[in-house]
């Protein structure tokens, strides 16, 4: 319960941790960010880490200046970080997915359930990838599936870079525009209640709706 009571307290004030990292390890925060990025969107284990309200804040810790901070180099390590955090998320599905999905008699773990996944991702993978960049959880799965599903490379890598260039660099340049603002830099904490609450509305309204409909 303490390390739970902990993780939220980080969380929910990522402001006043993040900026505490940043003047204890100076440029490094670069990699630390990095890494925190490429977990959650690589890996299916750690969906729980922050995402759109770590970019956020990054951004407006840039605009303060805090460790010599500058927002162009932020967008372009921590863009890499999503693209290659999917790219790997994708290859463990891949390689996974034939290894899983080979039982005949298995409810869910079988070879129509893989074909299935499949064929959503061809058709709708695209928008998938891109829309569940602002989704919590969401992107963290996507490109497992899509790996999963095998869906084709190609498509699979326009849509991660899109997505990722989306998602990473609105977050960003909206705490490095907003971070100049007194009432910004003031209620931080705030904010990232907001941002949390407001990524969470959609996948509440779809666990709704599923809810409603069995």
């Amino acid at each position: 319960m303490e390390l739970l009571a902990q993780f939220i307290d980080i969380v929910l004030h990522l402001d006043k941790h993040l900026a505490i990292l940043v003047q204890q390890y100076g440029l490094w925060i670069y990699g630390i960010l990095f890494f925190i990025i490429f977990a959650e969107t690589g890996f299916v284990i750690f969906p729980f880490l922050p995402g759109d309200s770590l970019l956020f804040v990054a951004g407006a810790l840039a605009a303060l200046g805090e460790g010599g901070m500058n927002i162009w180099t932020l967008i372009g390590v921590l863009l890499a970080a999503a693209v290659l955090g999917n790219m790997v998320n994708y290859q463990i599905g891949r390689l996974l997915g034939p290894k899983v999905f080979h039982w005949e008699n298995s409810r869910f773990f079988n070879k129509a359930a893989l074909q299935k996944t499949h064929a959503f991702y061809e058709k709708h993978g695209g928008k998938t990838l891109v829309i569940s960049r602002f989704l919590p959880l969401f992107r963290t799965f996507a490109p497992f599936v899509a790996g999963i599903g095998a869906m084709s490379y190609a498509k699979f890598l326009l849509f991660n870079l899109v997505g990722a260039a989306a998602w990473v660099v609105s977050l960003c340049l909206a705490g490095f525009w907003l971070g100049n603002m007194p009432w910004v830099k003031q209620n931080l904490s705030v904010l990232i209640v907001g941002i949390i609450v407001v990524s969470l509305i959609p996948v509440a309204v779809g666990y709704v709706k599923h809810r409603a409909a069995a």
